[in-house]
């Protein structure tokens, strides 16, 4: 949109994160929306033009943000399991027309930037055949998305596939995004997204001592697999503005601060080393 995640703005943002010491973590979408596995929808400027060009607007549009915001690290895309820029990069039909879009992006980071570039994909189920499928690519990281509602609630799974990715691709991983109930109570009348007990790990309950247990695990699993570690998403995003505000959030309860705003046990993980 306009004015939320414009270029100016997270250039902007950027900035303000670097001028307090902190790495910059980007995530390209290459919509004019959010993109994940149910939605990759190409952006309206690039509607109505020849695949060549695609592919040139890909690099072009990736050199811009990798020269002017310099992030240390990159996604091509977000949780492309389908692919991305549909129809043209359609993993399902048009494979090597993906795989063609996904390395403009990658080629434009290696190409004007030192930033280290992450190819993420969401949940483990089908990872591997996923990542295997694009071994001859130049990239730097697996970045995986992991939430027990849509994912899977076996821990042990989601620790085996690391093992077996990073033996056989011999790539870093990182947990791109996770987050887990503090509550299965709201603060707004928007719908919250995990809300009954079936969408979480029973060893973990929806209390402030499960979310922070649950990132423990998580944690855990980053350590022994030896990765890069995990990424909290949201954790700021809360309702404020009363419970029947139009602005809700549907996430509140899976926030790492409680309904008064206080931050919450889960986020000690954060300092353990």
């Amino acid at each position: 949109s306009s004015s939320r995640s414009s270029f100016e703005e997270v250039k902007a943002f950027s900035q303000r994160a670097k001028n307090n010491g902190l790495k910059v973590w980007l995530t390209v979408h290459y919509s004019d929306s959010w993109a994940d596995p149910g939605k990759q929808i190409k952006p309206q400027q690039w509607e109505n033009i020849s695949f060549e060009a695609l592919k040139d607007s890909i690099y072009t549009y990736t050199k811009k943000i990798v020269t002017e915001i310099q992030p240390e690290y990159i996604q091509i895309g977000n949780e492309i399991n389908p692919g991305f820029i549909f129809p043209d990069g359609n993993r399902t039909s048009n494979p090597s027309q993906f795989k063609a879009l996904l390395n403009e992006g990658l080629q434009a980071v290696r190409d004007h930037s030192n930033s280290k570039t992450m190819i993420h994909y969401a949940g483990y189920s089908n990872a591997y055949s996923f990542y295997d499928s694009l071994s001859e690519l130049d990239y730097d990281i697996i970045a995986l998305s992991y939430y027990p509602t849509w994912h899977g609630k076996n821990l042990n799974e989601l620790k085996s596939m690391m093992v077996s990715l990073k033996a056989n691709m011999q790539k870093d991983i990182i947990i791109a995004e996770t987050a887990y109930p503090f509550t299965l109570g709201w603060n707004d009348y928007t719908n919250n997204i995990v809300g009954s007990e079936d969408q979480i790990i029973q060893d973990y309950p929806a209390t402030p001592q499960g979310q922070k247990d649950f990132l423990a695990a998580l944690k855990n699993i980053c350590v022994e697999t030896e990765s890069l570690g995990f990424c909290y998403w949201a954790p700021e995003w809360l309702a404020y503005r009363g419970p029947t505000s139009n602005e809700g959030s549907n996430w509140e309860n899976q926030a790492l601060f409680d309904f008064d705003g206080k931050i919450l046990p889960a986020a000690q993980i954060f300092n353990d080393n």
